[in-house]
């Protein structure tokens, strides 16, 4: 019993020797392993903001009845394209056209009532001339003829009305353009108090894409745009691009030419509007789309997002010391359009080692062993 004892006390001794050992080399620090890094260099970059936008024809016309009428005929379909002074609805009234054949009438009575009264003044004259008649009846026929010529100018007047009227029974396309719907069939009864206009017809030889930007960005843009006034600024604005609803680039430049004076109270936003030429007509009102400004930067270091870490809201890198300890430094950025860099535009400078590999695994302090990289190697590799 005794030499078991002994044996237990002698195996316990040596696991708690194996123990120890390993807690021992569990300690010892890992040695230094090679982290990739990317030199900063600073120069010019191109980025874009982009803005949600709505279109519309430099010119949505509706179409609405001045008389009352049933809607005869339709000239047009939804969709189509039409020219200015293009006949589009034809209306049916029957009180209209009777009363130009009504005002006809009163015109050709009124006309043979000036021959009549001509008639007179011709035949008094040569009798008061000869004193065979006093000068009285021919005041009297020439005041006939005045009155009889009033009332034809009057009843020529009331023709001209009707006949105004019964055109209205005709309504014309005001500009060349698009057909809207066409919310009434033939048959409908309409009036000039009808809700719906009978369609609208939109000028879409050129676009307006409507967007809105904050105080801020109105305040940037304005600072930046070269120019002596507001009306410069906004000439010399730079061409905009917009991004069509399938994500392709409308292949027309457009050109920014109006910002509102008002910031509007509800959203904090001012209104702008780019013109934007379609003479292919592809764009119509009413589309959504994106505005794509250019936003050109100076002095900027472009590093990629995989580079960084985030911290509080705070967006922070891995420098490289002189004795390959590294720091985190917290950085500035911008998003860039390839979504896979940032435009750093503060807290690096030129010539700094930027870590761009393993970033999770760091901590200040920690010694690496640098491998110099490129930029686009480093975004290949992500």
């Amino acid at each position: 019993m005794r030499n078991i004892a002994i044996s237990f006390f002698v195996v316990l001794g040596l696991l708690s020797g194996c123990s120890k050992s390993e807690n021992k080399d569990e300690k010892k620090e890992l040695p230094p392993q090679p982290y990739q890094y990317i030199v900063a260099k600073s120069g010019p970059a191109e980025n874009w903001t982009q803005y949600p936008a709505r279109l519309e024809g430099i010119q949505n016309v509706e179409i609405r009845p001045k008389i009352d009428g049933f809607v005869e005929k339709i000239y047009v379909d939804e969709g189509s394209s039409v020219n200015q002074g293009q006949l589009l609805f034809l209306l049916r009234n029957p009180q209209y056209e009777q009363a130009v054949l009504a005002a006809q009438a009163t015109v050709n009575s009124a006309r043979a009532a000036v021959a009549n009264a001509q008639m007179q003044v011709t035949k008094t004259k040569p009798l008061v001339d000869k004193k065979i008649i006093s000068a009285y009846e021919l005041q009297a026929a020439e005041l006939a003829l005045q009155a009889a010529k009033a009332s034809l100018a009057e009843s020529q007047a009331q023709l001209a009305n009707a006949q105004v009227n019964q055109g209205y029974t005709k309504l014309y396309s005001p500009v060349s353009g698009v057909v809207g719907t066409l919310p009434y069939k033939t048959g409908s009864y309409i009036s000039a108090n009808t809700a719906q206009p009978l369609t609208t017809v939109s000028n879409i030889s050129k676009i307006f894409a409507y967007f809105s930007i904050n105080e801020k960005q109105q305040l940037e843009f304005f600072k930046h745009a070269p120019g002596a006034s507001i009306e410069e600024k906004i000439k010399n604005s730079p061409l905009v691009d917009l991004i069509l609803a399938d994500g392709t680039k409308y292949n027309q430049k457009g050109k920014i030419e109006s910002i509102s004076g008002l910031v509007d109270p509800n959203t904090g936003s001012f209104s702008i509007r780019a013109t934007f030429p379609n003479p292919n007509g592809i764009l119509r009102s009413g589309y959504s789309a994106t505005i794509q400004l250019a936003n050109n930067l100076e002095n900027v270091i472009i590093i990629p997002q995989a580079a960084t870490y985030e911290l509080q809201g705070k967006v922070f890198v891995y420098v490289i010391g002189t004795d390959n300890k590294v720091k985190s430094v917290e950085i500035k950025v911008e998003d860039m359009p390839d979504g896979l860099t940032y435009a750093v535009t503060s807290g690096l400078k030129d010539g700094d080692k930027v870590v761009v590999e393993g970033v999770g695994l760091l901590k200040d302090g920690t010694v690496v062993i640098p491998k110099e990289t490129t930029l686009q190697n480093a975004i290949n590799k992500k």
